[in-house]
């Protein structure tokens, strides 16, 4: 007796969704016309459909569960060798996944569809972003015909109903299997799924129903937005068809690296050169920031990579309160093309230096010894 569940490659707890999509995966794979001539695939398409048949019907898979396939002998497992127990079984939504059709519930070419998306891409500076800004975006997009109102047709007697579909947008197909007449449904030929034809079509659209259109928007910047993020404009994207919804518009913002400043979530932060006699001495010393100087109190024995952070001077919260801080770090800059007079001067300030002046430097050479 062949287990079912084994056919289908599932496990006897199986959800009918997993059973579902273990079954088009197999049936795609060993269907008789993408393997021509083939018999052993055609063996085991039967006998995945005769698997799926039962398990996707609770009442026989039930009846399965408890007493194997005699459960099910005659409710629809004794004629799968003659393809006669599949009558009412609706193959239909499987069978068009595989020959590219469409099922009456999926693919209405009739029915109200929404308009594509867009994106488009803006770019702006570091204080742009930081504190918001207005910017004018041109795109193109499709917009409905404004002469025939998105109808394609010159005018509305112009409009007739398709005679191939009766107006659906789709025609049944019918398929020859194993398992004998299977019908699936398709996009009508004739009209494209549109479900109508046009005698006379519209001359500015030339009968396609839209046009494509250039706009301009101002588009508002919102403070405190980051490189990358992305700001939707609902329904100025391409028309829908069939009376369905525009879709929307999608502006990525692209934020210019600053040459000073650095982002960090919602803080700024900077690095500033000190001279070695503010760094040993002290100073008050002005930097930039965003908001122009701020003074910054360096402390007497100031080092390289000290770190001083000014609440408040950072990033706004985007579509919130408050903002983040300033980061501040100091890096003691090495003075060059000294003159006779400094460097003579500037060798009698090290000679007056003794160990208690360099606290790190006495800690390295105490470590080695001394040398």
């Amino acid at each position: 007796m062949k287990d079912y569940y084994e056919i289908l490659g599932v496990s006897k707890n199986a959800t009918d969704d997993e059973i579902k999509r273990a079954y088009r995966v197999l049936a795609k794979k060993y269907h008789p016309d993408l393997n021509p001539g083939d018999k052993s695939a055609e063996e085991k398409f039967k006998d995945v459909n005769t698997a799926y048949a039962v398990l996707s019907d609770h009442d026989k898979r039930a009846r399965y569960d408890q007493f194997g396939s005699e459960g099910v002998d005659g409710n629809g497992a004794s004629g799968f060798g003659g393809f006669g127990g599949f009558e009412g079984f609706d193959f239909t939504d499987i069978f068009s996944d595989i020959f590219g059709g469409g099922s009456s519930s999926k693919r209405k070419g009739t029915s109200p569809t929404k308009g594509d998306d867009l994106l488009e891409r803006v770019y702006i500076s570091f204080e742009e972003a930081a504190f918001g800004c207005k910017k004018d975006v041109k795109y193109v997009k499709v917009d409905k015909c404004p002469e025939c109102n998105g109808s394609g047709a010159a005018t509305p007697s112009d409009i007739k109903t398709c005679s191939k579909c009766g107006g659906t947008g789709q025609i049944r197909v019918q398929r020859r299997t194993p398992f004998g007449i299977m019908q699936s449904t398709s996009v009508c030929p004739d009209c494209r799924g549109a479900g109508k034809t046009i005698l006379n079509p519209c001359k500015k659209c030339r009968g396609n129903g839209h046009i494509n259109v250039t706009e301009t928007i101002e588009v508002k910047i919102p403070a405190g937005i980051d490189n990358g993020n992305r700001i939707s404009l609902r329904g100025m994207g391409n028309a829908g068809t069939n009376g369905g919804p525009n879709g929307d518009l999608y502006i990525s913002v692209n934020v210019r690296p600053h040459t000073e400043f650095v982002r960090d979530g919602f803080n700024i932060k900077s690095n500033v050169p000190i001279s070695i006699a503010e760094a040993a001495l002290g100073a008050k010393i002005k930097v930039p920031s965003l908001d122009g100087d701020v003074e910054l109190n360096i402390p007497e024995g100031t080092q390289t990579g000290a770190v001083f952070t000014v609440r408040g001077r950072g990033i706004p919260v985007i579509n919130g309160k408050g903002r983040g801080d300033f980061i501040v770090t100091v890096n003691v800059e090495t003075p060059k093309n000294l003159t006779r007079e400094q460097k003579e001067a500037l060798m009698k300030f090290s000679n007056m230096c003794t160990s208690s002046n360099y606290g790190k430097k006495n800690r390295i050479f105490s470590f080695f010894g001394g040398r």
